[in-house]
């Protein structure tokens, strides 16, 4: 990778990823985006963390346990944590300011709800003009009414492979095949 790349950590936070309804592979995507992080603190790569924040008195609702970051990928000093209302990591945030002032053109993505945050922050992404990476080892979700966590994510990494346009892609690769080098 380069210094036009950013790693992406979208919702990885207690109550969506180890909270009462544990997430698809949560050990496993944990320690995938763990493993990510760590290569790239040690390659200098821009890190932005995306922490979902809900209303007062909801599980999500600022300083609540569930709200925080996942001890297992907590920020280090000096990391990027942006707070968002939406699904869309863009939305109403500043993420597309920080990403242009570090003149980033490529996001790995990494998080969770697969079929909510982390497919709208890549489809956004996309639109946006950036190329993007989705780690499909390093996102997760949740059984919902109708499908199971599995199919889930196993649909989105199949139908967002190669999503994008003439310019901008989404390209899908495992946790061990990226190199912030």
């Amino acid at each position: 990778m380069s210094s036009n790349t950013a790693l992406l950590v979208i919702d990885v936070q207690v109550g969506l990823i180890t909270g009462e309804s544990p997430a698809y592979r949560s050990r496993q995507v944990l320690e995938n985006v763990a493993y990510l992080l760590a290569q790239a603190r040690a390659t200098g790569t821009l890190i932005v963390y995306m922490q979902h924040e809900s209303d007062p008195g909801t599980q999500l609702a600022p300083g609540q346990p569930a709200w925080e970051i996942h001890p297992t990928v907590t920020p280090a000093a000096g990391e990027i944590v942006l707070s968002k209302r939406a699904s869309d990591s863009f939305y109403q945030t500043p993420l597309r300011e920080v990403l242009q002032a570090h003149h980033i053109q490529r996001l790995i993505i990494t998080g969770c709800r697969t079929e909510m945050c982390v497919d709208t922050t890549s489809r956004a992404a996309i639109s946006r003009g950036y190329d993007v990476t989705l780690v499909q080892d390093a996102h997760s979700t949740t059984d919902s009414d109708l499908f199971r966590a599995e199919q889930i994510v196993n649909h989105h990494n199949y139908t967002l492979e190669d999503f994008g346009t003439d310019e901008h892609v989404i390209v899908l690769q495992s946790a061990n095949n990226i190199n912030f080098e």
